[in-house]
């Protein structure tokens, strides 16, 4: 009897220590972006603000998508990057339809790449990271055979795209987007079932089955929430830059996944939110655009991001395992 209660004991002091380094990391993070926003040139300014949440819109439009496999248990998925730019050139492309058929076919095609992919991984069992690095470079190769390796720019004598870009009370209109995508899927997963269900695959899969959840169409669901949210921001991307090819998303994917291990969501699955993925996002916005500022090379800051990621990730699983 005593021995049990001193491995109680153990795991309650395990579970303080482990809350207690998150936080000190969490803590140390915030009072370096603070100092760093006091000391750069530049940094305090509305316009760089602007350029900030603007950033964090396209990627976090994507990352609280991505956030649906997190919480569902399937790891991530590596093809965001590519299907943001299929979307931004499919988008462009078929403006010539009218802008409601473009944003329309555009999201169903995200949808459609989603549900493919977590059909895969839920009826098949097949590897997530697998699955997603395949369907990446298909859907690269099929980019580049049907564009030709140039960009796709919009028709000239079609301009309805660009209030998808206009700034609306000071604020570029994808900042909006962001805010209420965000919103909306935080209800979604708090407040109906099918995002209980998906915490509740995400926290014990054995348990999942043994209820008779619908697990494959729950990963299908997850999937294509994920591709549909990566397709809208492709869309905002295309029509603020006005271009599109497989280019213009850099390292999106990194990013987005990035934002959700930095808000501190579990790696394995069911535990976290929508709203510390945006978090993760504007804090990873703030901390490249911080960096721009100061003058470091794009390598310093995927260097720092690895970092913080990385720490982020070690802190939250040992919180994890020790409860």
């Amino acid at each position: 009897m005593s021995a049990a209660i001193d491995r109680v004991g153990l795991g309650r002091r395990a579970v303080r220590l482990a809350d207690a380094a998150l936080a000190a990391w969490i803590g140390v993070l915030v009072a370096v972006t603070v100092y760093g926003a006091a000391t750069t040139d530049g940094f305090l300014t509305w316009s760089n603000f602007k350029a900030i949440v603007t950033a964090a819109a396209f990627v976090g439009i994507i990352a609280v998508g991505l956030t649906v496999i997190v919480l569902s248990g399937n790891l991530f998925s590596l093809a965001l990057g590519q299907t943001a730019a299929i979307s931004a050139m499919v988008f462009l492309y078929t403006l010539r339809a009218g802008l409601a058929a473009a944003i329309v076919l555009t999201l169903l095609l995200g949808l459609v790449i989603g549900a493919v992919q977590g059909f895969a991984v839920g009826a098949w069992g097949a590897n997530p990271i697998i699955v997603t690095i395949g369907a990446a470079g298909l859907m690269e190769g099929m980019a580049v055979w049907l564009s030709h390796g140039e960009s796709i720019i919009p028709p000239a004598d079609e301009t309805s795209w660009q209030r998808l870009a206009q700034p609306v009370l000071g604020l570029p209109a994808p900042v909006y987007f962001f805010v209420v995508l965000t919103l909306a899927l935080a209800v979604v997963m708090r407040r109906t079932r099918f995002g209980r269900q998906i915490y509740l695959l995400g926290e014990n899969r054995v348990a999942a089955r043994a209820a008779a959840l619908p697990i494959t169409l729950l990963t299908v669901g997850a999937f294509g929430i994920a591709s549909l949210y990566t397709a809208g921001s492709g869309i905002l991307i295309g029509a603020t830059s006005a271009n599109a090819s497989l280019l213009l998303t850099g390292s999106l994917t990194y990013d987005a996944i990035a934002a959700a291990l930095i808000g501190g969501n579990a790696v394995t699955g069911g535990r976290g939110s929508i709203a510390r993925t945006a978090a993760g996002a504007l804090f990873i916005a703030t901390i490249s655009d911080m960096l721009l500022l100061r003058g470091y090379s794009t390598g310093v800051q995927i260097l720092v991001r690895g970092i913080i990621v990385v720490v982020v990730v070690v802190l939250t699983n040992l919180r994890e395992r020790s409860r």
